[in-house]
């Protein structure tokens, strides 16, 4: 173990990330049920950045969230966010950044653009199931309530990750 540089790398990656998704949380717009926040923008940076061991500091943030740190949207914690209406989105993060990662780990630039654009994707398809399952939705009002709104915003936040990431060796 001493000596690892990976190790050592995806261990202070991973601090930073739950750091930054942290503070992700703080800025938050309420829309509805489901806040607008800046989390989505670092999640796939994990991806981006830590390739498929993006998903360790997603995990470890959601993790420490339910164990009662403040660390989800405006310093909510609890298993009682996981279970609520953006409890989906919150597992979406763990799936994005390991498909976020993996999309980075080639070349192709098309690739890394269908990775961020599927791992947006799967971020909707946690949310919407879990909206449908927790408010007693029907599959179109999931959508506009959990979805809709938030395309615009997620948009400019991949176009970011994205960007960011071509500047990153």
């Amino acid at each position: 173990m001493f000596g690892d540089v990976q190790r050592s790398r995806i261990i202070a990656y991973s601090a930073a990330f739950i750091g930054l998704i942290a503070l992700g949380s703080w800025i938050s717009i309420p829309v509805g049920n489901i806040p607008f926040t800046l989390q989505t923008l670092f999640v796939l940076l994990a991806g981006i950045v830590m390739h498929r061991y993006g998903a360790i500091p997603v995990l470890l943030y959601s993790i420490l969230g339910v164990l009662g740190l403040p660390l989800f949207h405006n310093g909510m914690a609890g298993i009682g966010v996981l279970l609520g209406p953006s409890g989906g989105y919150l597992i979406g993060f763990i799936v994005a950044a390991l498909i976020a990662g993996c999309a980075y780990e080639h070349d192709s630039r098309i690739i890394r653009i269908g990775g961020i654009i599927l791992a947006t994707s799967a971020i909707y398809l946690f949310g919407t199931a879990w909206l449908m399952y927790s408010l007693h939705l029907a599959l179109l009002p999931a959508i506009m309530v959990g979805v809709l709104p938030f395309i615009p915003g997620d948009a400019i936040k991949a176009a970011a990750a994205y960007l960011i990431g071509q500047r990153l060796p």
